[in-house]
């Protein structure tokens, strides 16, 4: 059986640890921690009629869509339990306005705000959770903008183990913080922003025994970069030139980018794609801190942005990312708010619903074509990370007030009253609604 440990990112250190540990940080230098593995060998066409056989099974593990890739995951053994909801299994879903609009490129959307708690965080969570049942820790925790919240919640009660989590105050959309409530997590508002009520978080864990499941957990980025291997399958195995995904924590790039590199190195892609972030321009600190050329982390240390999901000033997983983008010569673009509601509306003109952080995604296409960083008509895959209901104020908001659009009104209950709206509205002649 392949074997796994974990072993420390940075540079000067690099130490081999014990993959029994807890902590998400190294025992010697505090840099983040990655799971590593030595793989047995295997033919990876037999295994992609493996993985491809296991859709049609009828056991909870195959039919989720990230332990049907349990081999690229041998972190467990037979006798774990495994903690799921059936995750994965997201659409991979064309697009025609969008394309035309972003580019023209032949996007594609990968949309995991089909997960069972609407974002791809419960691809990363049902691995962490997993691997905390097994640890048999008392209580997991999390700071949070809302969807690992969300997603913590639900799989902490499928585990039966207590869930605790910090959210800055006033600063979490009220879908996601009902979904939090509702299954039963533990809430604190604490602080005005992310970055506040993570660095609080953090300082607390190793002092009350509590079992961190942010991204900087390694086995989080287990669960997450299975999403390469779905994509990848719902392709043919045909890789695309670019993987769009938004940049908040930045614990998505640099899952992909972990997915990609294991693939290649198993032998069963030969092209890698650009993997591109895209980072709101009120909490862009990864795309100031490449643009400047610096090897420090320039912060925002009040990120401002609608798209709540990547309002985050200090991504933690900001080396990773800049590997991934190095590796395969990836890109960073930030986008506005303004940028990220066209792209929103865009999308939703092709019956694709998100929220506002994974519009911004699309948004970020369109600039770099326009900047001619990605060539016209290239193949691009735009990961959506959360669902459209997430955040219904941000619709209602910037919806239901738009003079331009008027999409919704207040009309007299009288037949001559609604006539004369809708005759405005829709352009029909006199007496035209009358039967």
């Amino acid at each position: 059986m392949s074997g796994a440990y974990l072993q420390c990112i940075e540079e000067a250190c690099g130490r081999r640890q014990d993959s029994k540990r807890n902590e998400s940080s190294c025992a010697w230098c505090g840099g983040l921690l990655e799971v590593k593995y030595d793989f047995d060998p295997f033919d990876p066409e037999a295994l992609r009629r493996t993985w491809h056989q296991r859709r049609l099974s009828g056991e909870p593990i195959d039919r989720s869509g990230v332990w049907r890739f349990r081999e690229l995951l041998p972190f467990v053994d037979s006798s774990t339990r495994i903690v799921s909801l059936s995750e994965g299994s997201t659409p991979l879903v064309g697009t025609r306005r969008a394309g035309w609009w972003a580019g023209p490129v032949h996007l594609t959307i990968k949309h995991q705000g089909n997960n069972p708690t609407g974002s791809f965080k419960d691809l990363g969570m049902t691995a962490c959770m997993t691997r905390a049942l097994a640890r048999g820790v008392p209580m997991v925790a999390c700071a949070s903008t809302g969807n690992t919240s969300s997603s913590m919640a639900a799989y902490a009660g499928r585990a039966g183990i207590r869930a605790l989590l910090l959210v800055p105050y006033r600063q979490i959309s009220a879908a996601k913080l009902a979904q939090a409530l509702d299954f039963g997590a533990i809430v604190v508002e604490v602080g005005d922003t992310f970055d506040e009520a993570f660095g609080l978080l953090r300082q607390l864990a190793p002092e009350m025994g509590l079992y961190l499941v942010n991204s900087v957990n390694p086995f989080r980025i287990e669960g997450q970069k299975t999403i390469v291997a779905e994509m990848l399958e719902q392709r043919a195995w045909r890789p695309p030139d670019y993987i769009v995904v938004p940049g908040g924590n930045l614990g998505n790039a640099s899952a992909l980018g972990k997915g990609l590199r294991e693939l290649k190195m198993l032998g069963f892609i030969e092209k890698v794609p650009r993997v591109v972030v895209v980072q709101a321009a009120g909490a862009n600190s990864f795309y100031q801190t490449l643009a400047a050329g610096s090897r420090e982390l320039i912060p925002v240390e009040n990120p401002s942005t609608e798209a709540t999901a990547i309002r985050i000033g200090r991504p933690a997983n900001w080396k990773k990312a800049r590997r991934v983008l190095e590796w395969t010569s990836g890109l960073c673009e930030s986008v506005t708010d303004e940028e990220i509601f066209e792209a929103k509306a865009v999308l939703a003109e092709d019956g694709v619903g998100c929220e506002p952080a994974s519009a911004a995604t699309v948004a970020g296409v369109r600039k770099l074509v326009r900047g001619g960083k990605i060539e016209r008509h290239a193949d691009v895959v735009a990961v959506l990370t959360g669902h459209q209901l997430k955040d219904t104020e941000y619709v209602m908001r910037h919806r239901s007030q738009s003079q331009e659009n008027r999409q919704r009104l207040l009309v007299e209950p009288s037949l001559d009253a609604l006539r004369r709206e809708l005759e405005k509205l829709l352009t029909i002649p006199a007496g035209g609604l009358a039967s």
